[in-house]
């Protein structure tokens, strides 16, 4: 097995591809871990002569920065970095106006999708679960950003992400707010979603968000874990995500997931639908 500071040779190479750099050394790490799991050849090979010149050296950067990208780059669209340092700059000496938050919105391909009916789907929302005072944001992206958009003072929000950067930016984001808002508190926090474990310890809320995360979490491979971390999650309603065009831009036909539905009836959960221009929404019910 490779040392702790082979480990951190590895993490820090990997990150050295400017769209992985946000991303949290601790996930990085988890993910060298999976790929020289499934390959034991590739391991020993390292184990034996790890140099950075090296063939499996590079064969495991390039590995693992190809299970990154599928794992953390689906949905997230171009990182703008520097943008988002000004943002961040910017928010340490302006107010939250509606304008403002217009301009956040446009910096994460979904938030920018879905800034045109986000009053509308709050309102929507609201109507089927009622108002909460406690919010979970799984997989968050820049989501969180909408909330002045919910027009809910009394409230907690809770995001989890992996990228680190983005986790910085939305902490800002909650202690500007809180200074205009002394009744809001939130917290941002890097966690991969995917350990249920940890997810079955954190708080109850009345709301979680889980958006256009499924195929983040699935990979492909059946249901299982979107299944395991709907189970863990300790809220009254999880509002579950799905995109209705392709990637192609093109209207899908049917838009509806049907897998989601026989999930709800088997757990003898709820749901109601919501459903957008380019966004099909499941307010699912637990208990």
């Amino acid at each position: 097995m490779l040392s702790s500071i082979q480990f951190q040779q590895l993490i820090q190479k990997i990150k050295e591809k400017k769209e992985l750099q946000g991303i949290s050394s601790d996930f990085v790490l988890e993910s060298i871990k999976k790929v020289l799991q499934s390959e034991p050849k590739l391991l020993q090979e390292l184990s034996y002569n790890f140099q950075a010149k090296s063939f499996h050296f590079k064969h495991t950067v390039k590995k693992v920065r190809e299970k990154l990208r599928r794992d953390y780059g689906l949905f997230r669209g171009q990182e703008k970095v520097k943008e988002r340092q000004k943002i961040v700059t910017i928010l340490m000496r302006d107010k939250l106006t509606p304008s403002f938050i217009e301009e956040l919105l446009h910096f994460h391909a979904s938030t920018k999708e879905r800034k045109e009916y986000y009053p509308q789907l709050y309102q929507q929302l609201f109507t089927i679960t009622g108002k909460p005072a406690r919010i979970l944001d799984l997989g968050c992206g820049l989501n969180p950003l909408s909330l002045p958009l919910m027009k809910i003072k009394r409230v907690h929000y809770h995001a989890l992400d992996i990228s680190e950067e983005e986790i910085s930016l939305l902490n800002t984001f909650f202690a500007v707010l809180k200074k205009q808002n002394p009744t809001f508190s939130g917290k941002a926090e890097v966690m991969d979603i995917t350990k249920t474990a940890q997810l079955s310890l954190l708080p109850e809320h009345d709301l979680c968000f889980l958006l256009k995360m499924t195929d983040i979490l699935d990979k492909g491979r059946g249901h299982k874990m979107t299944e395991n971390v709907l189970k863990a999650i300790l809220a009254t309603y999880v509002v579950i995500s799905f995109p209705t065009i392709t990637m192609g831009g093109k209207k899908m036909n049917f838009p509806r997931r049907r897998w989601i539905e026989l999930l709800c009836y088997r757990l003898k959960y709820t749901f109601d639908l919501l459903e957008f221009e380019k966004e099909i929404f499941y307010v699912i019910k637990k208990n």
